[in-house]
């Protein structure tokens, strides 16, 4: 490699490190950004996503959105979505890069909560209610969205409208949630089931699944447990 390649090359990084801490929005350089609320010590990494509706969105003290990830509040720009702010990040929290947060309707997202790269939370789907129009024409419609305070999304996960994760839960790299979980839970697949729980009693285990059933004799029935991964066989008295 010739010396002026190399040289050229320091260059390039060297004013790539400054353009990204130069670019970065924070209270102290918050470029064109009205946002509803950014905390002390809240950075948007550089490059940015796309970001509009900012006048809706509050992002708590201390917490890191990494670069290229795109929060927005409502369908477009320059459009008044009433009193109350419609994304809400919490204080502590990291985004993962290429992230995308997408809100129309309330969007709650607790303390300390962590994700991976490329997450995706809405509370927009479209609808297909009318078999003989497009669905792309057809009016969407919202679900409020809220996840815990401490909370770990992996990689990729996608949060549809109407979900409720609870505190201290973890989302499985890939799964596609929607419905209510409880705190202390880990979800996982698609769609995502809950795979694992805490209790005081028990720690981490798994959930069983179905119930007993009486066999044909209504003397013999199975009870399956994910807690080994076999099933376990156990013989019941006649009632």
């Amino acid at each position: 490699m010739s010396i002026v390649k190399r040289a050229v090359g320091r260059l390039l990084h060297r004013g790539w490190a400054y353009a990204k801490a130069a670019g970065a929005v924070s209270p102290l350089s918050p470029a064109d950004y009205r946002f509803r609320r950014l905390g002390d010590g809240a950075c948007l990494s550089f490059p940015v996503g796309a970001i509009f509706g900012e006048a809706w969105i509050e992002i708590g003290d201390h917490t890191l959105v990494g670069e290229r990830v795109s929060i927005s509040a409502g369908m477009g720009p320059g459009v008044d979505l009433g009193p109350d702010s419609i994304v809400r990040i919490g204080r502590g929290c990291s985004i993962g890069r290429g992230s995308h947060i997408v809100g129309h309707q309330s969007i709650d997202i607790g303390d300390d909560v962590f994700t991976g790269p490329y997450v995706y939370i809405t509370d927009q789907n479209h609808v297909y209610d009318d078999p003989e129009m497009p669905i792309g024409r057809q009016w969407p419609r919202n679900n409020p969205v809220s996840i815990g305070s401490g909370s770990w999304l992996g990689t990729g996960a996608i949060i549809l409208p109407g979900t409720r994760i609870g505190r201290q839960s973890v989302v499985a790299g890939g799964a596609v949630v929607r419905g209510e979980f409880p705190d202390h839970s880990v979800v996982a697949g698609v769609p995502a089931k809950i795979v694992r729980r805490f209790s005081p009693d028990e720690g981490w285990t798994a959930p069983r699944l179905g119930g007993p059933a009486a066999g044909p004799d209504g003397g013999e029935r199975m009870v399956r447990t994910e807690a080994d991964g076999r099933a376990v066989r156990r013989l019941a008295a006649h009632d």
